[in-house]
């Protein structure tokens, strides 16, 4: 089996490296890199360090150096092959099959690479010469200088269909098609693709050209025209001017994702190289990833105007399942009807600077977008907000992430949609002398209050969470301070609430074999709470998610621990609303109206959240 350089260095860019490593070393983040007590020596000083850009690994103690494949092989003993399976299999890649042409196509690549490169340099040098002038107007007008120009290699491809063919012929036509270069057409003769074009080469990771993108020199349709899919060139996992900016985004400490080439060079040209594109389309998963290699945080500044801002939501939603923690997008909001080159050519690089730094996170770019997709008039178009929120947080797959974006929805929809405070006219005083306002002492909370407070524990809340710690009983444990600090009446249920929570921490302190809902139906059922324990856990009576025999573990531990929050906080929230309700009734005071309006608010966001975690608003 002959496997090609092209499916090797793939096979390599498909593979983060500091997760591979990370699987069976500790390694920790320093700068752009990772850092670990080498595997190969001993060592107490971290002196291995791992290159995700470059997707090398060296130690500087004993001069350890590979990439994956070897990694593999030398830390973990695998034959070439076998590394490359385990790595292809992880990747999504197949390993090509056993073909005594593999050599043969390996060395066409090769010859691909070398014919697209003599089609830069022949664009080049038309550019820069007679046939070249309209072209050069066009980057003159664009503010683009000539060191520029040469530094991304712009050229110009002549408004003939022969004249790259003629340059080329050595090649011969069949290699010139399948480049990209040539247009063939059934029973004609195969002609040149690009014509009267500026023309942009795009180039792969390691600089070498693999495709073209052709500006139209005047009117005309389409304005860009890219290389077709060739051999050498996937436009979905190519990013335009990659090469140049991973050594400037290592320096910046950031990415910039653009729409256009020409917005990538005039902000090369404007001091930001650290810029790059897509090639036509929105992001792909795969270009997003491929930023993130560069920055935690990329930074998306697409064109002000709808299309661009269709693709920045697109760019957003493709990459919700792939967030980590630390990982994530910002959106780099553009003046409406300007691109990057517009901008920094009209207001200077400052201008763009200081929009790069009022970045928007991408949680508020989804909530932003979601609040203004449709009317939310109406009971049912607010449910199809909320529903839309939770739909788009449930597609990250991190369980961390999912919990802060599930919670954060939830607390803005809550927070936006609460009871606005009520306008009121002050009454005339009841009590006191004439023209003066009688304001009473805020008395401490009574007996009562108090006791409402401890023990005013909504029971059908309680059921459910009694059903759901049994359904999921390592949440006890995670829970058990708040679980502790709460009371029921003294009957069966209270009885069975305080004896899961005292089965929890002894079983806590044993350790000896893990709670899971069996065995603590059997300790409960020794108790003698076998049969109210299974009449909790009928699904028809408790209609929340977490109480479910079959729902997502991960869904049900979030869900449940918010109502274990909501049982905790309603009493005392109730109790503290009673007691400023007393005092509004004894006597008229502006604080305890505030107060008693401020509860009102908060009683109504809790019901909010509570009203989250019913079945109904699942189906």
């Amino acid at each position: 089996m002959s496997l090609t350089p092209a499916f090797l260095d793939e096979l390599r860019a498909r593979t983060t490296l500091s997760t591979l490593i990370g699987r069976t070393v500790k390694i920790t983040r320093a700068g752009r890199e990772w850092r670990a007590c080498c595997p190969f020596h001993n060592e107490k000083t971290p002196s291995f360090y791992i290159n995700d850009d470059k997707g090398f690994y060296h130690c500087f103690g004993c001069s350890a150096h590979g990439d994956a494949i070897r990694w593999l092989t030398d830390q973990q003993g695998l034959p070439f092959m076998d590394a490359v399976k385990e790595l292809a299999a992880a990747a999504g890649m197949d390993v090509p099959a056993a073909d005594p042409r593999a050599a043969e196509k390996a060395e066409r690549a090769k010859g691909l690479h070398e014919l697209v490169a003599d089609a830069a340099s022949f664009f080049a040098d038309q550019l820069h010469g007679i046939a070249g002038q309209a072209a050069r107007a066009v980057l003159e007008r664009r503010g683009i200088n000539a060191d520029t120009a040469r530094a991304f290699g712009l050229g110009y491809a002549p408004d003939s269909r022969t004249k790259l063919k003629e340059a080329l012929k050595s090649y011969g036509d069949a290699m010139l098609v399948e480049a990209g270069m040539l247009i063939s057409v059934e029973n004609k003769e195969p002609y040149d693709r690009f014509r009267g074009r500026l023309m942009i080469p795009i180039r792969d990771a390691r600089g070498r050209v693999i495709a073209f993108g052709g500006r139209i020199i005047g009117e005309g349709e389409p304005k860009y025209l890219n290389s077709p899919e060739t051999p050498l060139f996937d436009k979905g996992r190519t990013l335009y001017n990659l090469d140049r900016a991973a050594a400037a985004s290592r320096k910046s400490g950031r990415v910039i994702a653009v729409e256009g080439y020409m917005d990538v060079i005039a902000l090369a040209q404007a001091g930001f190289g650290e810029a790059v594109a897509p090639l036509g389309t929105a992001l792909t998963e795969h270009q997003i990833e491929r930023l993130w290699r560069m920055a935690d945080v990329p930074l998306l500044a697409f064109d002000g105007d709808g299309a661009g801002q269709k693709a920045a939501i697109r760019a957003a939603h493709r990459a919700l399942p792939h967030l980590a923690p630390g990982r994530s997008l910002a959106f780099v909001t553009l003046p409406h009807g300007q691109d990057p080159d517009d901008l920094v050519r009209s207001a200077g690089p400052q201008a763009f600077e200081q929009l790069l730094a009022a970045a928007q996170p991408l949680a508020d770019r989804i909530w932003q977008h979601e609040l203004a997709a449709e009317p939310l008039d109406t009971p049912e178009q607010r449910a199809g907000l909320k529903r839309r929120l939770s739909d788009l947080a449930g597609t990250i797959q991190d369980a961390n992430v999912r919990h802060e974006y599930v919670q954060e929805f939830r607390n803005r929809f809550d927070a936006h949609f609460a009871p606005a405070p009520r306008a009121f006219t002050p009454r005339t005083p009841t009590r006191g002398k004439a023209g003066q306002r009688w304001q009473p002492p805020e008395p401490p909370p009574s007996p009562t209050v108090q006791a409402l407070g401890a023990t005013g524990i909504d029971r059908v809340l309680a059921k459910a969470v009694l059903a759901g710690l049994i359904r999921h009983p390592a949440e006890i444990a995670r829970h058990v301070e708040i679980l502790s600090s709460m009371r029921l009446a003294d009957d069966a249920l209270g009885r069975l609430f305080e004896a899961v929570v005292d089965v929890a921490l002894e079983d806590q302190a044993l350790e000896d074999q893990a709670l899971d809902t069996a065995r603590l139906r059997t300790i409960l059922a020794a108790s003698g709470f076998d049969q109210i324990s299974s009449e909790l856990l009928r699904a028809d009576t408790l209609p929340f998610t977490f109480t479910q025999k079959e729902w997502d573990a991960g869904r049900a531990s979030l869900d449940l621990g918010e109502a274990i929050a909501v049982l905790a906080a309603r009493p005392q929230v109730d109790a503290a609303l009673a007691e400023a309700t007393a005092a509004v009734q004894a006597g008229f005071s502006d604080a305890a109206f505030e107060r008693q309006v401020a509860l009102v608010r908060r009683k109504a966001e809790l019901e909010l959240r509570l009203a989250n975690l019913m079945l109904a608003d699942e189906e």
